[in-house]
């Protein structure tokens, strides 16, 4: 499932396709006409992006609710080139003056309001990649919880945008067992995690990949899989730390794959 710093990606990149443009938008899929229909031709005002949720703000207060889920996908085209047939599945399309893209296999394509919107983010967390983030509330929700760490970063209740690499890399990168109690967290520790995490993902915005290895740790045994960033523990069950050398560990922990060193997250 994509994390947050790919669905911010996709808000700037509509935002660059599609704003203060008369957007055509079509269901050539047939699963989301009436949608389709309510914001054909209406002005694209902007794209924004809470955690893993993405939104087109038309004109009208119309707004186009995405979340990928596990196998959403937008492709783009070239519209000089004429408007290419659509291929497969395709949910959404949205064709600009000079671009279109087509989406398919979200989990939620839907026209909601503002209302709607403002219900969708009182069910998370603060989104690392905003500015109006406030980490005091994930802060309050860990620091009360005795889940473990590891299942409470990946709810998004606590921390809106956080995935399975992001939270393999940073509790590693903060030397954090993943099994303990969010009870157990250190306040200060907690901060340091924040903070890094912050320019993590930031970085994921800007080159589009995550990358989280430090230069001195950027060695050693190749990638989980080609033209992937090289990572400290995630995908990489029964294969030696890179800094201490114990066979990196994996478990199921809520439905999701987790991956830690039992040695430098002792």
């Amino acid at each position: 499932m994509p994390e947050g710093h790919t669905i911010h990606r996709l808000a700037r990149r509509h935002q660059t396709l599609f704003r203060r443009q008369h957007v055509a938008v079509s269901s050539p899929q047939g699963r989301f006409i009436d949608g389709a229909e309510a914001v054909d031709g209406r002005l694209f005002s902007r794209a924004s992006a809470w955690g893993k949720h993405l939104f087109h703000h038309y004109a009208g207060g119309h707004i186009v609710h995405v979340h990928l889920g596990l196998y959403g996908k937008f492709t783009d085209f070239i519209v000089d080139a004429g408007v290419p047939e659509p291929v497969g599945q395709v949910r959404m399309r949205m064709v600009g003056t000079e671009k279109g893209t087509d989406l398919r296999g979200p989990t939620a394509c839907e026209v909601i309001g503002e209302a709607e919107v403002s219900e969708i983010l009182a069910r998370l967390g603060p989104d690392p990649l905003r500015k109006d983030a406030d980490p005091s509330t994930a802060w309050a929700r860990i620091s009360k919880s005795r889940r473990v760490i590891g299942a409470l970063l990946m709810d998004q209740k606590v921390i809106a945008g956080i995935g399975n690499v992001y939270r393999s890399e940073l509790l590693y990168r903060h030397r954090i067992n993943p099994h303990r109690p969010g009870t157990r967290m250190d306040e200060h520790e907690f901060s340091d995690a924040w903070t890094d995490l912050v320019a993590l993902m930031n970085v994921g915005v800007r080159r589009g990949k995550i990358i989280t290895l430090r230069p001195e740790d950027d060695h050693g045994m190749p990638s989980y899989a080609p033209r992937r960033p090289r990572t400290y523990v995630y995908r990489r069950a029964g294969d030696p730390c890179r800094v201490c050398g114990t066979t990196v560990r994996t478990e199921v922990l809520e439905g999701r794959n987790l991956f830690w060193c039992p040695t430098c997250q002792s």
